[in-house]
């Protein structure tokens, strides 16, 4: 059930970046320049609050793991950051290969 879990909001969050990708395509199209959401303007977007809250948070837990990882990591484009989480999420639910050197 884990399994299913995991690979199912895998599937909608590759899904998502995807559609990252063609929203910033079709900016990029309009404004005749290349134009890429960061993934700190699409959670602001989305829940400033939410964006707020978790700054504090993290910043007052250890304010290394903000500044140093978290803050970078938000800078990159809504969509990679989207489809890598998705793909991660589909690699861990996906089900376990048999071995062909496993005796049953």
């Amino acid at each position: 059930m884990i399994r299913f879990l995991l690979r199912f909001l895998g599937f909608w969050l590759l899904a998502g970046g995807f559609v990252a990708l063609v929203v910033d395509g079709t900016r990029s199209i309009a404004a005749s320049e290349l134009v890429v959401t960061s993934a700190r303007a699409g959670w602001t977007a989305i829940s400033a609050g939410s964006y707020g809250q978790m700054e504090a948070r993290l910043s007052a837990l250890a304010p290394w793991l903000w500044a140093d990882i978290v803050s970078p990591l938000l800078d990159f484009p809504l969509f990679v950051v989207v489809a890598v989480l998705g793909l991660l999420l589909m690699a861990l639910g996906r089900t376990p290969r048999k071995s062909r050197y496993a005796a049953d």
